[in-house]
Formats: C-alpha cells, structure tokens, sequence
C-alpha cells in the first residue's frame, strides 16, 4: 500500500471512530456478557468444551447482502456483533503453552482498512478485549490452526450446523473455513452427522452423546443449556425489553390516531416501522403483519399487499427490536374508527380471553396455562355465538398456541415448564374466521389478534404493552384524535 492510500485508509478510519461517539451507549455490559459465560460454564460437564460460530452473512440478490444479525447465542454470550466468528468456552482451566492459565477463548474478524472503507470498522482483537473484556482474542486466522486437543475433552457441546454458509474469496477466515477447520478437528463429517440424526431420541433418553473418529460430540444438550439461562431477564435485560415493548406499543397508538380506510397495508406497516425508527430501534424484531380483512386470518401475513383497507378490521402484529431484544405486540382494530356488531362480539370475547390467560401467567402455573385459560373462554364464547356446534370445534378457528417467550428471538428459547420470576412472555389468543367457512357470512373475513408481553413478578403478571389499548372503546377513542399524520402528504405520481 502506498503512501497516500494508507493515509486515506487512516483519515477514514479516525472519522469512523469519532463518528462512533454519538452512538448509543445503553447496550448490554461487558460484564453481563461475562456473567452469561459464567453461567453456561456452571452447567458444563466437567472436561468438556463448547464451541459458539456467529451467524452466516446472507445473501439477498446478485452482490448485495441483508443487513447482518449475529447469533443471539453469540451475542448473549460476547456482544460481538460482526460475522466470521468464533467462541469457545472452556468448563475448566486451560493452560497455554507460556504457563497461563484460560478458560475462554474469542476469534473475531481481523482488522482490514480496505475492507474497512466498504462495510465499516472492525473491532479487530484490542477492541474486543478493550470493549468487550474478553482477555484472549484472536484473529479469526489462528482458529483455522488453534491447536485445541477436542479429542482430549469428554464432550464436545456445539450446535448442529445449516447448510447456509457461502465461502469468500475475500476473507481467509470466513465463517465456512472456520467450521471447515472444526470440522476437521473433531472429525466431523456426513457419515457421522447422520448417525447422530438417526440416535437424537436415544441422545434425549439415556443421555449419551455419539462418538466420532476423534472426539466426543454432543449437539442437543448445548440447546437445553442456553434455553435455560435465557429463559430468564436480568435487570440489564429487562431494560432493553421493556423499551422495545413500549416503543411497539406507541407505534400501536401512532396507527390507531392515524388509520383511515383508504390507507394500503404497506403504509400502516410503514408507520408502525417508522415510530420505532423515531425512537432508536435498528430493527424489526420479525418480518411485520398488516393484514386487512380476511388477509389477517393468515396468521404470518407478511405481503401487506393490500391497497386499500377500507372498513376492514385490520390485524397488526409488529414488533420493535432495540439493541437485539425484540417485543411481539399485537392489535386489531377497525379500520374506520368504530366496531361493527359482529366485529365487536369477536374481538371482545378475544378480550375477555386475553384477560383470563393474562391472570394464568403467574409463578409456579404450568406454561400452558393461558392457553387453557384463554381456549375455555373462546370455545363457550363461538358455541353461544353460533359459529360452532361443540367447543372442540372452536380450535379450527383458534389453531395457535397462546404464549412463548420473547427476547433476543421472538420465539425465545426456553424449557417451557413453570412461570419464574423474570420471564417474559405473550399471551396472544386469538379468532380467524376463513372467507367461505362453515358458519353464517356474516362472521366470514373477521380476525382478531391481542398480544401483550407479559412479565412474570412475584407480585403477578405485569404488562409491559399496555400503553397500547386494548379495551375495544378505548381503541374506538384513540382512534378518533387526531394525528400528527393527518396533513402529511407526498405528490401524486401518476
């Protein structure tokens, strides 16, 4: 490189760096990720060891990829948010060849100015020991060599791997030649990975892991570990949850004072999307749900496609994603202002549904729970209506279940037994009723979704999106204000 080009390379890098000092700085602690460590290390095996890959780089079309989201595994446990990465984790202490003693071990993207200039600043191996209090960071390169004895430990933990990795020719150490090299390592192949496809249910019941020609690997218990440290928030945690539940819910209120019947989908959604954007959130937690009319009985909607939702019910299933953790936050509402008398029958028997499997999200009750809750309510309520004959027959029109965690996934990870203290949940019952269903026509074309996150307290449940109406008069009220959007308007392109 010569003289003026590394003086360029120095210029951009020092602006990007300055540039950085406005960024947020409410993220999860070096020492949270640390304690998160800690924790998986206490469920290890003695003598074992697990290896953590970050997320592949994925492609959307021709030479452009999708914006990049690490693993939440990997970021629970680093805060690394760049590809081409790895972790390994140590149950016990290790000792390098000079005398000191490790127990962990991070691989991150090497520094390059070049590549630098095109897709940002790399935190390189001082800045991940600097800004994420790892003590041993290594350039991605030296995993490819690392010299780790796997076939020396008694279990090997790691998840299994996806078919989703593309090899760079611009990166030494991208993520394919890092799994590559494990691979390598522990003698991993096809041959051994279907022995282990074909004994997973032996694995879960005696609890053995398959042997490969040079170490000992297990692909399922390292599953079982994190779902059970994540199932639960600390402080840090509920923080960054709370505000992606409450930034989801103003983006509700935002669309209640704004909707009118001549609004498309893709511009509800667009709202929605644009309130997180107002207050910080990088991401969509999920793909965004706008569906008007019989389009919100497809419970993953995801075109928005509709021009126009005229007097519609419109399903509205957002969620914000702040600094990684994400809310899942759902409502129904008219898209003219007011509830005809069958779309209100449906969405306050929902209602009422919602308050019983809301009251069930309490510690020691089986996860399970609102939806028994919620599903008893709906079933008497569509047999009193009309719209079926026998309370069994209600679940073709109640056909998901009613809570999951929620967290770094929207469908976070857990072990789905008793509530504790600390979990966050939804409790989303809900009603579709089909064009052409079996019951009279005028109920054909409703759907009503309500989502609330709850968190589960000593003190009982406590919803963290309740900022957004539920009650359907309070909706109907909202919903006549006026909006800061009622005079935005863009020229006409036609």
């Amino acid at each position: 490189m010569n003289l003026k080009l590394s003086f360029v390379f120095t210029v951009l890098l020092v602006c990007a760096a300055l540039a950085q000092n406005g960024n947020p700085t409410d993220y999860l602690s070096a020492q949270f990720h640390k304690e998160r460590r800690e924790a998986l290390r206490a469920k290890m095996p003695q003598n074992s060891v697990a290896v953590f890959f970050g997320n592949p780089i994925r492609n959307r079309a021709n030479d452009v990829d999708f914006i990049y989201h690490q693993d939440p595994d990997f970021y629970y446990l680093t805060g690394y948010k760049e590809p081409n990465s790895v972790l390994v984790i140590f149950s016990n202490n290790q000792t390098n060849k000079d005398g000191k003693s490790f127990n962990e071990l991070l691989y991150v993207q090497e520094k390059n100015p070049r590549a630098e200039q095109w897709t940002g600043v790399r935190l390189g191996t001082e800045g991940a020991k600097k800004e994420l209090g790892f003590e041993n960071a290594f350039n991605g390169a030296a995993f490819l060599n690392s010299g780790i004895d796997y076939v020396s430990f008694d279990t090997v933990f790691f998840k299994e791997f996806e078919e989703d990795t593309r090899n760079s020719k611009n990166e030494k150490a991208d993520l394919y030649k890092l799994i590559g090299a494990f691979k390598s390592q522990i003698g991993y192949n096809e041959k051994v990975k279907s022995q282990m496809d074909s004994n997973v249910q032996n694995e879960i019941n005696a609890k053995k892991s398959i042997t490969s020609k040079k170490a000992t690997i297990n692909t399922k218990s390292i599953l079982t570990y994190m779902a059970s440290l994540r199932e639960k928030k600390s402080k840090e945690e509920l923080v960054l949850l709370t505000k992606a539940v409450r930034i989801s819910a103003m983006g509700q209120r935002e669309i209640m004072k704004a909707m009118h019947p001549g609004m498309s989908e893709t511009e509800i959604q667009g709202i929605h999307e644009f309130v997180y954007k107002k207050y910080g959130s990088e991401f969509e937690g999920y793909p965004s749900i706008v569906g008007a009319g019989n389009n919100g009985c497809v419970l993953h909607y995801i075109e928005n496609s509709k021009m126009k939702v005229e007097n519609d019910l419109v399903l509205m299933d957002l969620g914000a994603e702040y600094h990684g953790y994400t809310a899942d936050v759902t409502r129904t509402i008219p898209a003219n202002g007011k509830f005809s008398t069958e779309q209100k029958l449906i969405y306050d028997l929902v209602y009422d549904a919602q308050e019983a499997g809301i009251a069930a999200a309490k510690i020691g009750n089986n996860f399970n729970a609102p939806d028994v809750a919620a599903r008893k309510i709906i079933s008497a309520g569509l047999v009193k209506l009309g719209i079926v004959k026998k309370e069994q027959e209600s679940r073709k029109y109640f056909p998901h279940g009613t809570s999951h965690h929620i967290g770094l996934d929207v469908h976070d990870p857990g072990l789905y037994n008793a509530f504790e203290a600390d979990m966050v949940v939804t409790v989303e019952p809900g009603i579709y009723i089909p064009n052409g269903s079996d019951c009279d026509k005028k109920w054909w074309g409703i759907a009503v979704r309500i989502e609330d996150d709850i968190l589960i307290t000593t003190n009982g449940p406590v919803n963290l999106s309740g900022e957004a109406p539920r009650k359907s008069n309070e909706i109907e009220a909202l919903m006549n204000e006026k909006s800061v959007l009622d005079t935005f308007s863009v020229p006409s392109l036609d």
